[in-house]
């Protein structure tokens, strides 16, 4: 399978030690099989910290999701569990891992998505509500690969 990271520069090799803590599966290397949606968070980083749109494309062989010696967690739509995992990654001070997952695979949380966690945080809406609003809302798969084994499974095209 083609993943893509959509970036402000060429990446020549992946460093965990550069990824942002407190993302939506914690922190690590993320990706996506929408080359759009790719360009889109690269045009965001840009905005943010200046470079050029860059798609940095990845190729990764999808049996390696049946591998026993990776630990992965595959969330399927719009979820509590995934819902409470993607808060338990974002709300906390510390830079911890919350898990050892080396790969998971499940939705973006976006900007429609984050106005549904923040009304759920403000306690406007409980959380069966939360998820059942997100059914509404344009499911985007993100690839996360949170250990240097996994990273190893990347090759950059």
């Amino acid at each position: 399978m083609i993943l893509y990271h959509g970036s402000n520069q060429d990446i020549k090799e992946i460093d965990l030690t550069k990824t942002r803590p407190n993302k939506d599966f914690g922190q690590g290397f993320y990706l996506t099989a929408d080359k759009e949606q790719a360009m889109q968070m690269a045009k965001q980083k840009v905005v943010q910290s200046g470079g050029t749109p860059t798609v940095n494309v990845y190729e990764f062989d999808e049996n390696h999701l049946s591998d026993n010696e990776l630990n992965i967690k595959i969330f399927e739509g719009y979820t509590e569990e995934w819902a409470r995992f993607i808060l338990a990654n974002r709300n906390r001070e510390s830079k911890t891992k919350i898990h050892d997952f080396d790969i998971v695979i499940g939705a973006i949380a976006d900007d429609k998505v984050g106005v549904q966690l923040f009304r759920y945080m403000k306690k406007y809406i409980d959380l069966p509500t939360l998820v059942k609003n997100l059914q509404f809302v344009r499911l985007t798969t993100q690839y996360y690969f949170g250990t240097e084994r996994a990273i190893k499974l990347l090759k950059k095209l």
